[in-house]
């Protein structure tokens, strides 16, 4: 269908243009080449011009065209792999900001599970110090309370008893000295 179709187009402007045989030149070519008129080799020599063109020119252009196909399917390809590798990426990306935010949130639940941890220790260890204070404030107040009584009892009995009113042997002094000291 294509060859006709060429065909008919290449014999048109050949028709369309062809002399109509009437005049001094006609009768000229009719002398010189015994024929009305130059459509034939017209033709003719338009079908050679077309069979040249076609001998040298249709292999560049298919070369041209098949380059520029391979050309275009390559930066195609390119293209697929370069979308291919994003959509990877994101996925990837994805994947770690997924990650991430579970480590966050076990991150915040350890700390809260430290946090009250850490509370308890604190608690347990102001209440074991508040019990050795308790005890060193009760050991203090009983110490004044008897370095007051003691005080008391001298202030009294040096105010009160001499030396000479009690008599005392020796042997008494050192033994309540010794009880004093050990």
């Amino acid at each position: 269908m294509k060859k006709v179709l060429l065909l008919s187009l290449m014999v048109l402007p050949a028709v369309l243009l062809a002399s109509s045989g009437h005049g001094e030149e006609a009768s000229r070519y009719f002398a010189q080449t015994g024929r009305e008129s130059d459509y034939w080799p017209r033709v003719i020599n338009f079908a050679i011009f077309a069979a040249l063109l076609w001998y040298l020119l249709a292999n560049p252009i298919k070369g041209f065209f098949k380059g520029r196909s391979s050309q275009i399917a390559s930066q195609l390809k390119e293209i697929e792999e370069k979308l291919q590798a994003a959509k990877d990426e994101k996925k990837e990306a994805q994947a770690r900001l997924d990650e991430s935010v579970k480590k966050a949130e076990q991150i915040i639940e350890d700390a809260k599970k430290e946090a009250v941890i850490l509370a308890k220790k604190i608690a347990e260890a102001n209440a074991q110090e508040l019990e050795v204070m308790e005890k060193q404030f009760n050991e203090k107040i009983a110490l004044e309370e008897r370095k007051a009584s003691r005080e008391a009892i001298d202030e009294v009995l040096s105010e009160n008893i001499t030396a000479d009113d009690i008599m005392l042997e020796e042997s008494k002094i050192v033994d309540i000295i010794s009880r004093k000291v050990a």
